[in-house]
């Protein structure tokens, strides 16, 4: 049996908040479905970041509690029912917020803070 490593409720709570803001970028562009998200969240981090579905619905479902994003049932790209998720005026206004946070967190302007958390367009994640 590995270490468990005992995280404080602070340390729960910032993981929570750093995927939920990587959803919520992920949607700027527009909806997407679950596998999608994770992949795009992924190819962006150079795959540093694995996004188990795990942790990745439970957080989809929360953002929806919360009013953040909207999902609705479409067809995905290999004809398959899936549910699309799609960001909101909340959730743009609540990735607004989180982004100012983390700005100050970092002391970086946008442009650094993007590059340093690797995020590019999802259109560069998905073509590139």
């Amino acid at each position: 049996m590995g270490a468990t490593v005992a995280r404080s409720k602070k340390e729960q709570e910032l993981l929570l908040g750093t995927l939920d803001m990587l959803i919520l970028h992920t949607l700027v562009l527009g909806p997407a479905h679950g596998h999608t998200i994770a992949h795009v969240i992924e190819h962006t981090s150079d795959d540093v970041l694995q996004i188990e579905q795990g942790s990745l619905y439970p957080a989809l479902h929360r953002l929806e509690d919360r009013s953040w994003v909207s999902s609705y049932w479409g067809t995905s790209e290999n004809n398959r029912k899936a549910r699309f998720y799609r960001l909101n005026a909340a959730g743009r206004k609540q990735l607004t917020a989180e982004t100012s946070r983390w700005q100050v967190m970092l002391g970086r302007s946008d442009d650094c803070w993007e590059i340093r958390l690797g995020l590019r367009s999802r259109s560069e994640a998905l073509h590139g």
